[in-house]
């Protein structure tokens, strides 16, 4: 994808979201795997980025992918964690070995 309407796109859209449009930033980089949009908000405004259970990222993203199939291009999102963000860092579920088969008596 040649153009940088992919980069404009993301930042208009964010930057109608969030309540500090200002610290709204995007980087646009090109490799084998495509077009990879890195994205960057003031810490206050990653809940409204994300949405409940994601689906504001998810829909921006299937818009993205939209975009880049009409250039045949693979566009990808990445949003940044911002600096100062009060979000703990996410636990693995502890993985339980499975229980062990005993055979059956007959």
């Amino acid at each position: 994808m040649g153009s940088k309407a992919d980069q404009e796109f993301v930042e208009f859209i964010v930057k109608g979201i969030v309540s500090n449009p200002n610290d709204v930033k995007t980087d646009r980089t090109v490799d084998e795997m495509g077009v990879l949009i890195t994205l960057d908000v003031n810490a206050e405004d990653m809940g409204q980025v994300i949405g409940k259970e994601g689906k504001t990222a998810k829909a921006i993203r299937t818009l993205l992918r939209v975009l880049g199939a009409k250039e045949n291009a693979r566009v990808n999102l990445k949003i940044n964690e911002p600096e100062g963000s009060t979000r703990g860092r996410r636990e693995e579920a502890p993985v339980e070995a499975p229980a062990e088969e005993t055979p059956a008596e007959e």
